[in-house]
C-alpha cells in the first residue's frame, strides 16, 4: 500500500501540492487525473522521492520513501519524458536494469519487445515517441517491481497500442502482485482499466474513489413523462444532481443505487424509461458540481 498523507510541496512561492492526503490500495489500477499544472507529475516524483516533502510524509509498505533504498525496490518510475542512456539500445537498457532490479524478467522482456515490434538493436533516439513510450512500459512491467507508477503513459500511443498495453497490465496484475499508479489529463484513457480514481486540482485532491462505487451510486435516467409536472411531487427527497430537458425527453442524473431510482421513478408515469451507464467524465461532474467546482472548466477531454 502507498499512503501519502497530509503532504505539501513548494517551489519558492507556488505552492504545487497542497495538503494532498490518498492511499492508493495493492492490487488496484490508480488513476490520478488533472490537467497539466494540477501537481500530478509533483505527486509521482514525491511518491518516489525525487523530491522531499515541505510537509506531510509518504511511505510505501509502511517504509518512509524518501532517501530510503529498501523502499525504491519495490516501485519502477516512468515519467512523461522516458529517460535511456545516450546512443542506447533496448537491449543495453535491459542489461542495465536487469542489475538494478533483481527480479526483473529478462526472457519475457525479449517476447514482448518482439510481439510490440521493437527491435532490440536499432538506437533508442530514433524511435518514434510511442515507441520509446512502449520501451518504457515494457521495461517497468518487466522490472518485476510491486508498483509501477506512470505519468501519462498512453500519451503519444495510437488507439491499438493502447489496448495492448492495457491488456499487458491487466495479464501482469492476474499473474502476480503488481499495482500500477497511472496519472494522465486524460479521463477517457483510464475508464476502462482503473480501479480507483484521484482528481487533482490546483494542487489538491477534489475527489478519490473507488469507481465501481461511484458507478453503483449514480444513475442516469432518460425517460418521456406523461405529466411532466408530476416528477417534482414523485421525486421529492431524491438526491437529483442533474436535470434537463429537450422537448418531451426529460434526462436526470441521481445519486443512489439503481434498485432505490427505478422504485422512485416507478411512481411516475412514463412514455418511455430507460437507465444509461454513466461514462467517467460524466461521473466526475457530477461528483465535483456537488462540490461546489464546475469540473468542465479544467478537465481536458484529450
Amino acid at each position: 500500500m502507498i499512503e501519502i498523507r497530509n503532504v505539501t510541496k513548494r517551489f519558492g512561492d507556488i505552492t504545487a501540492v497542497d495538503h494532498v492526503s490518498v492511499t492508493i490500495k495493492e492490487g488496484n489500477v490508480f488513476g490520478l487525473i488533472g490537467t497539466n499544472g494540477a501537481g500530478k507529475s509533483t505527486v509521482l516524483r514525491l511518491t518516489t522521492g525525487i523530491y522531499r516533502t515541505d510537509e506531510g510524509g509518504i511511505y510505501i509498505d509502511g517504509l518512509p520513501v524518501y532517501d530510503n533504498r529498501e523502499a525504491k525496490k519495490r516501485f519502477f518510475f516512468i515519467p512523461d519524458e522516458p529517460y535511456f542512456f545516450n546512443n542506447a539500445n533496448a537491449s543495453e537498457m535491459e542489461r542495465y536494469y536487469a542489475r538494478v532490479y533483481e527480479n526483473f524478467d529478462s526472457e519475457r522482456f525479449y517476447e514482448a519487445l518482439e510481439k510490440f515490434g521493437l527491435d532490440k538493436k536499432r538506437k533508442i533516439h530514433t524511435f518514434s515517441k510511442g515507441m520509446k513510450k512502449q520501451l518504457a512500459l515494457l521495461l517497468g512491467v518487466y522490472a518485476g517491481t510491486k508498483y509501477l507508477l506512470c505519468d501519462e503513459t498512453f500519451d503519444g500511443l495510437d488507439p491499438v497500442m493502447r489496448q495492448g498495453i492495457k491488456g499487458l497490465l491487466a495479464k501482469t496484475m492476474e499473474e502476480r502482485d503488481f499495482t500500477p499508479v497511472i496519472a494522465s489529463h486524460n479521463l477517457r484513457e483510464l475508464e476502462d482499466i482503473c480501479d480507483h480514481v484521484g482528481l487533482l486540482h490546483k494542487g489538491g485532491v477534489l475527489l478519490s474513489k473507488e469507481l465501481e462505487e461511484m458507478k453503483c451510486n449514480i444513475q442516469k435516467v432518460q425517460c418521456v413523462l406523461k405529466d411532466p409536472q408530476e416528477w417534482q411531487a414523485a421525486l421529492q427527497g431524491v438526491d437529483i444532481l442533474q436535470e434537463e430537458e429537450r422537448g418531451m425527453l426529460h434526462t436526470f442524473t441521481v445519486r443512489g443505487s439503481r434498485e432505490m431510482v427505478e422504485a422512485k421513478f416507478g411512481r411516475i408515469e412514463t412514455v418511455f424509461f430507460e437507465m444509461l451507464p454513466l461514462s467517467l467524465e460524466e461521473i466526475f461532474i457530477s461528483e465535483t458540481e456537488v462540490a461546489g467546482y464546475d469540473v468542465k472548466k479544467f478537465l481536458m477531454e484529450g
